[in-house]
């Protein structure tokens, strides 16, 4: 059987699952809202409050090869922190950081400019006047609970918006929230 593959750019609030597992009566928008086509399921996870890059697959092993941190695929972030990073967060994200769980694998860390053009959220980023933001464009190769939010945490810089740009050479270019594309590639 050969492997389909569908990209899509999952909205802020929505569940990475079809349907809504939580408690009864419960309306979280899930991905059965964006995607028709039967017989997908998510590679991998993209937390509620998180945006971007999600990746489904028809091939149980695809999908193995994908979300399993075994195989090392590396996934790129856009985050906006909440503050300055300086030096020495930088470096410390980039050496690993040492949360509830373990130690985390070195992380390729860079600040960015802020992407340009970048869709508005909805509910909007909490601002304060005070306190300055940043962008940062992290890639991890595993995938532990909420780890970048975590990470970011870690070193003194909350994490106000997080969005997955890639999941190995899959990108997001092109999809607005919601949209998605067939895929004929990989992802090596």
């Amino acid at each position: 059987m050969t492997a389909r593959v569908i990209l899509l750019n999952k909205p802020y609030g929505v569940l990475s699952q079809f349907t809504d597992k939580g408690t009864e009566g419960s309306t979280r928008p899930t991905l059965s809202a964006y995607v028709d086509e039967k017989g997908f399921y998510p590679a991998g996870r993209l937390d509620r409050d998180s945006e971007g890059l999600l990746v489904l697959t028809d091939h149980g092993p695809l999908q193995a090869r994908i979300a399993h941190p075994k195989y090392k695929r590396p996934k790129s972030y856009l985050v906006q922190v909440e503050g300055t990073p300086d030096a020495a967060a930088l470096d410390a994200l980039r050496k690993g950081v040492e949360l509830k769980d373990g130690l985390t694998k070195p992380a390729q860390v860079d600040q960015i400019d802020a992407p340009d053009p970048l869709w508005p959220r909805d509910p909007p980023v909490r601002f304060r006047k005070t306190v300055p933001d940043a962008w940062l464009r992290i890639t991890i190769r595993e995938g532990r609970n909420r780890q970048v939010r975590r990470m970011t945490a870690h070193v003194g810089l909350p994490t106000l918006r997080l969005i997955r740009e890639s999941v190995g050479d899959w990108t997001l270019a092109g999809l607005q929230p919601g949209a998605w594309r067939w895929s004929t590639e990989t992802g090596r």
